[in-house]
């Protein structure tokens, strides 16, 4: 079956060739997401291991919807009897438009009554729904005039893996993090500084990544409430889990330093270690980020400065940070530095050449991943 991993756009790539290396068949990127073709296990298999996905969908059904009756007959084309009982609680997110619907709320109740009169008409009775705590969340996308029914098999977003226990002002998504560390080359068998660590997210993603670690192992997934997850794909899930724990590495093959000016952050990126089970390869420490110094031959030194949008200051403080920050990359020779900026002032200031750039979005802030190698 089609099978889509969601994503910020701009991360396209990165997904793409992470479910190349997870298996992964036919996998094709489009704006925000990437289609591929395999089974619901693949699907389960595709939660455990993205590290850049924001959600994995499994499309039902497709059809022309050019206005409210429509799209309430195409839901209802659908055996929803296979997916939900009169007991299973549903919710219905709804994205995009078509011509004659606009409104993603009364998209959403036309689906949801598709959805429950059919299983009235099966089943004899009507479930609940739920929008916060659904059992089954159903996806409705919109685009030139056609609808696609999805199954939703992440529930909470990919991006809360579980260990996040504590929050620093602004702080990067998971997937984001990784999708950076993904697309800037970043090698997991290097030394790795991040010298701005706020609550430690790139640190960690490079942590769980060097040592192959399963970044959904310590959190549930939608799938495991659907109604066939326990006669069907329960031991396989099961089974993913236990390969998943084998191949993990006992600790991170080269050096993860972060740092920070804020002691308050550092207490937040420890606490975060520890609950995803790498406090112990990762060294945090004390340091002003303008002052850091290489820790070896070659490496890779990854950031994500403060854009001066939310956090940050004004922009002769930010261009005088930024130029502070170029000096420091520039005693790390034979390294990569891997940026994600969200100001221009940054590339104006900070003295070095960009091997390449990538744009990206960072909520909703357009930034650009940018790469420099320190000659």
């Amino acid at each position: 079956m089609k099978l889509i991993a969601t994503c910020a756009s701009g991360t396209e790539g990165a997904v793409r060739k992470e479910l190349a290396r997870l298996g992964m068949r036919h996998a094709r990127g489009g704006r925000g997401a990437v289609s591929f073709e395999g089974s619901i296990e693949d699907g389960m298999r595709a939660c455990l291991w993205s590290r850049t996905a924001m959600r994995i969908l499994a499309p039902l059904a497709s059809f022309p919807a050019p206005d409210a009756a429509a799209l309430y007959e195409g839901v209802r084309t659908v055996d929803w009897s296979e997916w939900l009982t009169v007991k299973t609680t549903l919710a219905v997110d709804a994205t995009g438009t078509a011509p004659g619907l606009h409104h993603a709320g009364f998209v959403a109740l036309k689906v949801k009554d598709g959805v429950v009169d059919d299983l009235r008409d099966r089943l004899g009775g009507r479930p609940d729904v739920d929008t916060h705590d659904p059992d089954v969340r159903i996806v409705v996308h919109l685009s030139r005039g056609q609808a696609e029914l999805s199954l939703d098999l992440s529930g909470p977003p990919l991006y809360r893996r579980g260990y996040r226990t504590s929050i620093e002002e602004a702080p990067l998504k998971e997937t984001l993090a990784a999708s950076v560390l993904a697309l800037g080359g970043v090698d997991p068998d290097l030394p790795f500084l991040d010298p701005l660590c706020g609550s430690g997210t790139l640190a960690i993603e490079h942590a769980m990544a060097a040592r192959r670690m399963a970044p959904g192992l310590k959190r549930a997934f939608g799938f495991q409430r659907w109604p066939r997850y326990r006669g069907e794909w329960q031991s396989s899930w099961d089974r993913m889990k236990e390969e998943a724990r084998a191949a993990a590495l006992p600790s991170a093959p080269a050096p993860i330093r972060a740092s920070d000016i804020s002691k308050d952050a550092l207490e937040a990126a420890r606490r975060n270690a520890h609950a995803a089970g790498v406090e112990a390869d990762v060294k945090f420490e004390l340091v002003e980020a303008r002052t850091v110094e290489p820790f070896g031959d070659r490496g890779t030194l990854c950031a994500n400065p403060p854009y001066g949008e939310r956090i940050g200051g004004q922009p002769l403080q930010l261009a005088g940070f930024y130029r502070g920050l170029g000096e420091a990359f520039q005693r790390f020779h034979g390294w990569s530095v891997v940026v994600l900026s969200g100001n221009t002032l940054f590339e104006r200031n900070v003295g070095l050449r960009p091997e390449w750039t990538h744009p990206l979005w960072n909520g909703p802030l357009e930034v650009k991943l940018v790469r420099f190698l320190v000659p």
